[in-house]
């Protein structure tokens, strides 16, 4: 189910009084609706509110309140000079426990934002929200493709997930610990080249099945425990050679990569995580390669949080993207 733009939602300080420019982030939304409105590579708000996944892989649900909380975390931010303008294509609802159909409506979605030239950042839900993300995406590329204007079997997609577990769970009906397993078997389908990469997985968060299949996937990945201030300039790295080898990318971040000092509301606080200082620097590295296409936020729960801790962290990281 769509629920449309909400602008309510979209409020924060006026500092009118004051010389400069003291425009914040509200003041620069529009609704995604009116074309004349959406410039090119503009970046465009997705909300997906489900947690259907998140119960299905047994853990805390909650998710799908985030995406108008993550909203109101981001509207008070300033605006400056380099934010000209934001759209929201309001929400996608999983409420009757359909996720493939929510899922399938969320990738229409952000195919039809990449088709009006905007950039789509998806607030989820949990981690499910990778798969109608990822969806949307190749949605976009097959009917370019159809259309005549690119190859999208020659362009090398690239995904980078920020998160402490590889989501490559085999078992179905889909959940959130499944979305890059699916992204992997339609790969396979496809035969295109199943390019993952993973940045602050747990030694403790993942079983010995799960690293077995990432390793046969050819899922390259970083653990948490070298994913630490001291080791930022190595992955930086690391993800440059990456990117440089990309034509696209699709990063997605689950905050449960951060350590849960930091990102209380989760449905799985990391003992360790990754320090957000570290997650910040290699979140530009993407946005500055001009190669992003889409991007998401995923697992944040405000029933969980503690104030707003999680939201603050999430609007900061969402914040770089536009």
């Amino acid at each position: 189910m769509r629920v449309p733009f909400d602008d309510k939602v979209w409020a924060g300080r006026s500092d009118d009084g004051e010389p400069g420019d003291t425009r914040r982030v509200f003041n620069q939304v529009v609704p995604f609706g009116d074309a004349r409105q959406v410039d090119r590579e503009m970046p465009v708000i997705v909300g997906f509110g489900s947690d259907e996944g998140v119960h299905r892989n047994q853990g805390r649900t909650g998710a799908a309140h985030a995406p108008k909380e993550l909203r109101r975390a981001l509207a008070g931010l300033p605006a400056k000079v380099a934010l000209a303008s934001l759209a929201d294509a309001g929400d996608v609802v999983c409420d009757d426990g359909d996720l493939e159909g929510a899922q399938l409506e969320l990738a229409q979605v952000v195919s039809d934002v990449l088709a009006r030239g905007g950039r789509p950042l998806v607030f989820g839900g949990g981690h499910e929200v990778a798969w109608g993300t990822y969806s949307g995406l190749r949605l976009h590329q097959e009917r370019e493709a159809v259309e005549g204007a690119t190859s999208h079997a020659s362009r090398k997609l690239l995904i980078v997930n920020f998160d402490a577990h590889f989501d490559l769970r085999q078992k179905r009906p889909a959940n959130s610990g499944t979305p890059f397993d699916q992204i992997a078997d339609d790969c396979a389908e496809r035969g295109v080249p199943f390019n993952y990469a993973c940045f602050g997985i747990s030694d403790l968060g993942n079983t010995a099945s799960l690293f077995a299949h990432a390793e046969q996937l050819g899922v390259r990945y970083v653990l948490d425990v070298d994913m630490q201030d001291v080791h930022l300039p190595q992955r930086l790295q690391d993800l440059q050679t990456l990117l440089d080898a990309a034509d696209d990318v699709y990063l997605t971040i689950d905050l449960d990569v951060l350590p849960a000092g930091t990102a209380p509301g989760v449905s799985a606080p990391a003992a360790l995580g990754v320090p957000l200082s570290v997650v910040e620097a290699m979140v530009q590295r993407v946005r500055a390669s001009g190669k992003l296409r889409a991007a998401d936020i995923a697992e944040y729960n405000p029933s969980l949080d503690q104030d707003k801790r999680t939201a603050r962290v999430a609007a900061r990281l969402a914040y770089r993207l536009l």
